[in-house]
């Protein structure tokens, strides 16, 4: 299995057929003070196995601050059913991720492990933004 689309953005959706809608993808933010709280954001993951591959697996997504340690964890699972012979089985997900507070700049890493393996890292920069001078 692999993950063959991983970005963070503002909006996602899936539609009846299966299309992914993105909306404002990003991978750096400014913040005024810290903590800092960003109001909404999603992680856009999208599962790709083979046929041999259908089942049930285990998913953890892990928010690593940047002196690694870990500030948030997700675990779930993912069922995959089979599809045609012939082509791979894609699954589109969305994490909602609306709230989440960042303790301090730097750069936090997003991990997204399979069955105990991590098979993408995401990287976001969290920023002091620069402040203007008050006349």
């Amino acid at each position: 299995m692999e993950i063959d689309l991983a970005l963070i953005a503002d909006a996602a959706t899936v539609d009846g057929a299966g299309k992914l809608n993105i909306l404002g993808v990003f991978d750096h933010i400014s913040a005024r003070e810290f903590p800092a709280r960003h109001e909404r954001m999603v992680l856009v993951l999208r599962f790709a196995a083979g046929m041999d591959e259908a089942g049930t697996h285990a998913v953890t997504i892990a928010v690593r601050d940047p002196d690694d340690a870990e500030v948030a964890r997700m675990d779930g699972e993912i069922k995959l059913a089979p599809g045609r012979p012939d082509a791979r089985i894609r699954v589109p997900q969305i994490v909602h991720l609306d709230g989440f507070v960042f303790p301090k700049a730097g750069i936090y890493s997003i991990q997204v492990s399979i069955n105990d393996e991590t098979l993408t890292s995401l990287a976001l920069r969290i920023s002091e933004a620069a402040r203007m001078a008050q006349a």
